[in-house]
């Protein structure tokens, strides 16, 4: 199971590159990403992370507040039409919600909801 790490961005310029530099720097490697800003102007970092420990560490020792620690399922996707959907569709033929959403480097979903290893069953 992998480790989702969300983390508050100041809105301005260079923030999610200092966020970035510092979880390279200390050798924790951001296996995929997504952020955004939300309604009150604060920007959203959603971090993929295998080794969590440390890209806390770096990122508290370097003033950044990480808001929430989660595990996540990251399950390989075909690049076809139609089959994030047929993937999707079996959570919800189990009864299971996602709540997070975004792909990983390598190109899989990453996935978040409350019972991850239900999502990782449904999908197995």
């Amino acid at each position: 199971m992998a480790t989702d790490l969300t983390i508050r961005l100041v809105n301005r310029p260079g923030t999610l590159a200092e966020a970035s530099d510092t979880l390279g720097r200390a050798g924790a490697n951001i296996e995929g990403a997504c952020g955004y800003v939300c309604e009150t102007g604060q920007g959203v970092f959603h971090v993929l992370v295998s080794d969590p420990e440390r890209a806390r560490r770096a990122l508290i020792d370097a003033g950044f507040e990480i808001q929430a620690e989660r595990p996540v399922v990251v399950v390989p996707v075909a690049n076809t039409p139609g089959a994030g959907a047929k993937l999707f569709r079996r959570v919800a033929d189990a009864g299971l919600n996602i709540d997070l959403m975004y792909q990983s480097a390598d190109g899989g979903l990453v996935l978040g909801g409350d019972d991850v290893h239900a999502i990782g069953d449904a999908l197995a």
